[in-house]
């Protein structure tokens, strides 16, 4: 059986040479490695909200499947990042219920938008790691825990000042616009600002 290693989210930043993708940076949990993963908008809004914890007005896909699943007494086991082919990643759902277990192919974004939600581990072949990932050094890492934000506030963009100019009452009415229009990166800009007010 392949060695797999475990990982957890680092961090989630836009993607300068692809505009409009997200790199998610997955670290490895016992060790120094990381692995990048460049990610569509929408599932970078998805791990996001999740991570913030902000609740959608209506259910976004990934609270769909979770639903779904639950309806019919699935668990999610695990998510494996099971290959790579040519720079794409590809990744597997695992899973049971009282009477079968399963294997659904997903892509890695998906994938783990999904773990977050069943609080499920995410791990990667050791082959797929030794190929793609980053070693990252004990002088690196100790920069990086002084530098280290929650994954979520690296998906903030540039405008977070203009918000200190806004009433406390003027926010929160711009945090309800913003949940019910499903810009839930502005939501979470949003309750920060009212966070450090309070």
């Amino acid at each position: 059986m392949e060695k797999l290693v475990e990982l957890e989210i680092l961090g989630l930043s836009s993607n300068h040479s692809q505009s409009g993708s997200f790199t998610l940076v997955m670290g490895e949990v016992e060790g120094s490695r990381r692995l990048p993963i460049v990610i569509g908008m929408f599932e970078a809004q998805a791990i996001a909200i999740e991570i913030e914890k902000i609740v959608p007005n209506r259910p976004m896909t990934h609270d769909l499947f979770k639903s779904f699943a639950n309806s019919f007494n699935y668990e999610i086991d695990k998510i494996v990042i099971s290959d790579m082919k040519e720079g794409v990643f590809y990744a597997k759902i695992k899973c049971h219920n009282e009477s079968s277990e399963i294997e659904i192919d997903a892509r890695p974004s998906d994938a783990i938008a999904i773990a977050i939600r069943f609080d499920s581990p995410v791990f990667c072949s050791e082959k797929v790691m030794s190929e793609a990932s980053i070693e990252f050094s004990e002088e690196e890492n100790k920069e990086e825990n002084l530098t280290k934000k929650p994954a979520a506030q690296k998906v903030r963009s540039k405008k977070d000042g203009s918000l200190k100019d806004f009433s406390l009452d003027k926010l929160n009415m711009m945090l309800d616009k913003a949940i019910s229009n499903e810009d839930y990166e502005k939501a979470a800009r949003i309750r920060d600002e009212i966070n450090k007010r309070n």
